[in-house]
C-alpha cells in the first residue's frame, strides 16, 4: 500500500473524507498528537486500526467528533456536568467517557459497555469529520508502544505503507494526548492526565474531580511483558491503563530528587556511560515551564531514535498540574526505570 501524503485544502479534505467513508484509515493532525482516522461506527475499518498499529484488542478507541450535537448519536445520556465541559473545553484536549449506545461497534469501545469522545481543536479535522459525516475513532496515529507522533513526518516514519493517507498539518500544539475523564459515575474520575488538569475540572464542575488509582501506580513492568496492569479481569477505560506506552527504542532512566542531586547523578551517569562507549541522550526541562516540556517530550524521544542513541538520562518534573501529565508519560516511556538521589 503506497501512503499518500495530502494538504489541508478543500480537495484534500474531500479526498481524506471519501477514504473513510470506504473504510481505510487517514492520520489526521490535531492539537494533542496526530490520530489515526477510521470510521468508528464500522467495525471492520476499526479493525483496520488495530492491525495497522498492533495495538492490543482490548485497548479503548478515542472517538472524535466536530460538533457537540454529535455525542447523542454515540450516547443516550448527556449530563449537565458533560455539558459543563463541553462548553469550557471543546473543541480541546479533554475527553468524557460516557455510556455507550449499542450501536456504537464494539471494537470501537474495546469490548466495553462505555465510549471516549472528544472534539479535537484543529481546522482540518473539524472539516474533515464533517465532510465525512461520521465520527472518527481515532488513537494516536502509532505503531503501538511507540512515542506518540505530533508531526507528520512521525506518523510516517511508524505508519508508511500500512495507511492510506496522512493529512499534513502543522506540528501539534499541546504534544501530549488529552485528559479522560470519566463522566460515568458521580464523581468524574481522571483515567488519563493531560494538559487540563485536575484543577481546571474540578474549577468547571464545581466539584471534586477524582483520579484513578491506576493512574498514580508505579508498577515494575520490566517483569510482566511491558503490562501496567495484570489483573486479567482488569478492562481499561482509556488507552494509556493497561499497556506500555510511549516508550523510546534506547534505555531509559528517570533521575528524582532535589534538582541540583539530580543533575550532578545525571553529569556522572553520562560520564560512565561515555567511558563505556555510549552514546547518551538527556532530557533536562524547566519546572516553571511543563507546558514547554508537553510540547517537546514526545519529539525529544523521536529525535533520540533517530539519532540511534543508547541510554537517555532524564530529570523528573514536580508531579502537580501539567507536570503530573508530563510525568505519567516519562514515567511510562522509561517503564518506570526510575533512580531515586539522596
Amino acid at each position: 500500500m503506497e501512503t499518500r501524503i495530502l494538504g489541508t485544502t478543500e480537495i484534500d479534505i474531500k479526498e481524506a473524507a471519501q477514504i473513510l467513508l470506504e473504510g481505510g484509515l487517514v492520520a489526521f493532525p490535531t492539537e494533542t498528537v496526530y490520530g489515526l482516522g477510521a470510521n468508528a461506527m464500522n467495525d471492520e475499518a476499526v479493525s483496520k486500526v488495530y492491525k495497522a498499529k498492533g495495538r492490543p484488542s482490548d485497548n479503548p478507541m478515542i472517538v472524535h467528533i466536530a460538533d457537540s450535537s454529535q455525542l447523542i448519536e454515540l450516547t443516550d445520556k448527556v449530563t449537565g456536568d458533560m455539558k459543563k465541559l463541553m462548553d469550557a473545553f471543546w473543541p480541546g484536549p479533554v475527553t468524557m467517557v460516557v455510556p455507550a449506545k449499542p450501536e456504537v461497534p464494539r471494537v470501537t469501545t474495546g469490548g466495553l459497555d462505555t465510549v471516549a469522545v472528544r472534539m479535537p481543536d484543529n481546522e482540518a479535522t473539524l472539516a474533515l469529520i464533517a465532510k465525512a459525516g461520521i465520527p472518527l475513532a481515532g488513537p494516536s496515529a502509532n505503531l503501538s508502544g511507540h512515542p506518540s507522533p505530533t508531526t507528520a513526518s512521525h506518523v510516517d516514519d511508524d505508519l508508511h505503507g500500512r495507511i492510506e493517507a496522512i493529512i499534513q498539518g502543522e506540528p501539534c500544539k499541546v504534544g501530549i494526548e488529552s485528559t479522560v475523564v470519566d463522566m460515568t459515575s458521580e464523581t468524574p474520575m481522571i483515567l488519563r492526565p493531560g494538559i487540563v488538569t485536575k484543577e481546571q475540572l474540578s474549577q468547571v464542575l464545581g466539584k471534586e474531580v477524582g483520579i484513578d488509582p491506576a493512574v498514580l501506580q508505579r508498577p515494575d513492568i520490566y517483569n510482566n511483558g511491558g503490562l501496567l496492569e495484570t489483573d486479567e479481569n482488569f478492562k481499561p477505560k482509556s488507552p494509556g491503563m493497561k499497556y506500555k506506552h510511549y516508550a523510546p527504542k534506547a534505555e531509559m532512566i528517570i533521575f528524582e530528587g532535589e534538582p541540583e542531586k539530580v543533575r550532578l547523578a545525571m553529569a556522572e551517569e553520562k560520564m560512565n556511560r561515555v567511558e563505556c562507549g555510549q552514546t547518551v541522550g538527556i532530557l533536562l526541562y524547566d519546572n516553571e515551564n511543563p507546558e514547554e516540556a508537553a510540547h517537546d517530550f514526545f519529539a525529544q524521544l523521536r529525535a533520540f531514535d533517530k539519532k540511534g542513541v543508547d541510554v537517555i538520562l532524564a530529570a523528573a518534573l514536580k508531579e502537580d498540574g501539567v507536570g503530573f501529565a508530563v510525568m505519567n508519560r516519562m514515567f511510562k516511556s522509561a517503564g518506570y526505570n526510575i533512580r531515586e538521589i539522596e
